[in-house]
């Protein structure tokens, strides 16, 4: 009803960039306090004119009570500066013929080559042409963004299935109010410029969700076509406003400090955004027949919508608890406590604040923490948090607990991944948790993430593990892969394979220091990671040496294999969705699958640190040296490889079952954020007869560290 309005030239909303009514316009990210009344909102500055006023009194009207309900007349406006032709004061878009103007100013920056900062709901874009490589490569530098794929923005789902396949759960998910940004997989016959998500098959891609976006999105697409006719594809780069790790600027003075060097303009406006959001980023994943929505990023439009924690077995809390996450992809969760009438606690995971080892990021989850505890008019009785040392949020959670005499829960990394899981689906365990990610800090104190678990809501005993490998450099090996490829082949006792020496050749006289520092164990931790086996297998192939942002390596290494044919659970559903290369050679998945054997470690002996099972991975490598020397293209060792993980799950699964009787697996961690992983594992277990349960309303990195850290603290507060 707005957007016909919108591009109604009858109506006295139209193209007002800030129109909506109760059905549509901001809610959380206006809200200064509850209840949410119109005083209690950032749209206080702006007295209703006395139209407004007498539609939002009106029960029979569409904005009756739209807290957000404003026209020309007495509403928020839009904001031009150039920055380029060193504009100091900014341009007000007060009049449909001022505002029509900046948008037009924007439109001819766009069609330049130039770069927009345009304020959304939640925090500024940065806004150029998707089509134009120059203005692309350009963003990249100035924002400091090497290969990270940029999502794009399109007027409707007509359009993106003329660069993606979309079906019909993708098109509910582009279309719904939420408007996320959806991973789709890229059409082989579309072009697409360089440096927009090269060497990936999948583009992210979001419909507009606010006023700004559709008039912006309208004008120059009508340019565009104007310009280069009605074959034209108009699409935006629409990428978050902030540095390289920073968190995004939603403050209009704030932005045309940061965005000096980056945006050529800034297109802003005088509504002040209250609480910061990112956008939300899913994909649709396939079994079968069936479909699940994956959350790579929970935030706009879904953060902060109750998780209610549903597990029969366990006893409601009185009590309001606050779990504080993890350090990179951080959320908290604010446990209210179960009230009479619904004996169901509500956990309100925050949308995703970032990395907050980066100062502004820790910052920003902060202020959060504080706005989520004022609007809830919650005082936390309980805290949890990780139990590393060294994590911000758990350093604030213990001094926060002594200060105020509060219980505090520590929760080992992986047992949170997989008592997400559990909290999500109404589940109390035992279930046997596959929790495979980069990085979590392990009970022995060792660098965990290969992990299999035995696990309810109160605690968890490792069943099995991979085998510890070095990691010289420690953090280094993140950022420098091959020096993980030197730790994993010393490890295996590969380092004289022949391929190894060709493979490791770019590292040069590091290998001697990686040698010398494994040797001596000089800043080299033991790890099980299964996402630093991935950054290994990538280095050694050549596929990604030198990441520019985190999982680079594994998301490229996953990429290799999409390059023909259509091997993969429910590719059928996707129209023409790319596939792998086939591989029928059961020679070769018997020399790369991963071997279990009894752990025979006597360093310790708690069920938490030491496991039953040994997952060891010397024959994959080893399978993947002979394949590289022998010119097997990387497209199939990658499937290999892939495919060797597969069968680890499910062998681990297998062997629960038959020692415990425990059918029911629990997947969760940032590795699972590998689409071909997800799909082909949930397929293989579903096949051998088991239930298997994962993130549905969280992202599986560690976006749902939090909600897990909250049901294993309120589990344990009653045990």
């Amino acid at each position: 009803d707005c957007l016909d309005e919108l591009f109604n030239p009858e109506d006295r909303r139209y193209r007002y960039p800030f129109i909506n009514c109760t059905n549509c316009g901001p809610r959380f990210t206006i809200i200064g306090s509850l209840p949410y009344d119109r005083p209690a909102t950032s749209m206080k500055d702006f007295p209703m004119c006395p139209r407004c006023a007498a539609e939002y009194a009106d029960p029979l009207d569409r904005r009756f009570h739209a807290q957000p309900d404003a026209c020309w007349d007495c509403g928020p406006h839009i904001s031009w500066v150039n920055l380029a032709q060193g504009q100091e004061e900014p341009q007000w878009g007060d009049t449909r013929e001022a505002s029509d103007a900046i948008f037009a100013e924007a439109v001819k920056l766009l069609l330049d080559g130039g770069i927009v900062a345009v304020k959304g709901l939640g925090g500024f874009h940065l806004v150029c042409d998707a089509s134009n490589p120059d203005a692309l490569a350009k963003l990249r530098q100035r924002k400091r963004r090497q290969g990270k794929a940029f999502a794009v923005m399109v007027a409707g789902t007509a359009d993106a299935r003329r660069a993606c396949h979309v079906d019909k759960a993708e098109q509910g998910a582009l279309e719904s109010t939420k408007r996320p940004i959806v991973l789709l997989r890229k059409r082989a016959e579309a072009q697409f410029a360089a440096g927009l998500a090269d060497n990936l098959p999948e583009l992210g891609v979001m419909l507009p969700c606010t006023p700004v976006q559709h008039l912006l999105l309208h004008d120059f697409a009508e340019a565009l076509r104007a310009q280069q006719g009605d074959s034209a594809l108009p699409m935006l780069v629409m990428t978050s406003g902030n540095l390289h790790n920073e968190p995004i600027v939603t403050d209009d003075d704030q932005a045309l400090v940061k965005f000096a060097g980056i945006a050529d303009a800034v297109l802003g406006n005088d509504r002040h955004i209250l609480s910061r959001y990112d956008d939300s980023v899913l994909r649709v994943v396939r079994v079968g027949d069936e479909q699940a929505i994956q959350f790579v990023r929970r935030a706009r439009g879904f953060a902060p919508l109750p998780i209610a924690l549903d597990c029969p077995e366990a006893q409601p809390k009185q009590e309001t608890l606050l779990a504080t996450g993890s350090e990179q992809k951080a959320t908290f969760a604010l446990v209210r406590a179960a009230t009479a009438d619904d004996q169901r606690p509500d956990a309100f995971v925050s949308q995703h604040i970032g990395d907050v080892e980066n100062a502004e990021t820790y910052d920003a989850w902060l202020d959060a923490e504080e706005r989520y505890r004022q609007l809830f008019q919650e005082t936390p009785h309980r805290l949890a948090c990780d139990a590393h040392p060294e994590y911000l949020a758990s350093k604030w959670a213990r001094e926060q607990a002594q200060r105020n005499n509060l219980p505090l829960t520590e929760v080992q990394h992986h047992h949170a991944h997989i008592a997400s899981v559990l909290g999500e689906n109404g589940l109390f365990g035992p279930v046997c948790g596959i929790a495979f990610d980069g990085t979590g800090y392990g009970a022995d104190g060792r660098v965990w993430g290969g992990e299999v678990l035995l696990v309810n809501q109160q605690a968890y005993e490792r069943f099995a593990n991979f085998a510890y490998v070095p990691m010289p450099g420690g953090a280094a090996c993140v950022k420098h892969p091959l020096r993980m490829a030197y730790g994993v082949l010393w490890a295996y006792d590969l380092l004289e394979h022949p391929a190894a020496a060709v493979a490791l050749a770019p590292l040069g006289d590091e290998a001697e220091v990686c040698d010398t520092m494994i040797e001596r164990g000089l800043n080299t931790p033991m790890t099980s990671s299964v996402g630093r086996l991935f950054d290994a297998a990538s280095a050694l192939l050549g596929i990604c040496t030198e990441p520019s942002y985190e999982g680079e390596g594994a998301i490229l290494l996953e990429a290799a294999m999409e390059t023909a044919g259509a091997d993969e659970p429910g590719a059928a559903a996707a129209e023409g969705a790319a596939g792998v290369v086939p591989d029928d050679d059961l020679a070769a998945r018997e020399r790369y699958a991963v071997t279990a054997e009894k752990n025979t470690a006597t360093e310790t002996s708690t069920a938490e640190d030491t496991s039953v099972i040994l997952l060891d991975a010397e024959a994959t490598f080893h399978a993947l040296l002979d394949d590289l020397e022998a010119g097997v293209p990387v497209s199939v060792i990658g499937r290999r490889f892939h495919d060797a993980m597969v069968s680890a799950i499910v062998m681990s699964a297998e062997l629960v079952r038959a020692l415990y009787g425990i059918a029911t697996v629990a997947l969760s961690g940032g590795v699972f954020m590998n689409r071909y992983l997800t799909e082909h594992v949930l397929a293989d277990l579903a096949a051998a007869g088991f239930t298997a349960a994962i993130n549905r309303d969280l992202p599986p990195n560690d976006g749902c560290i939090s909600l897990g850290q909250a049901v294993v603290c309120s589990a344990r507060s009653g045990e």
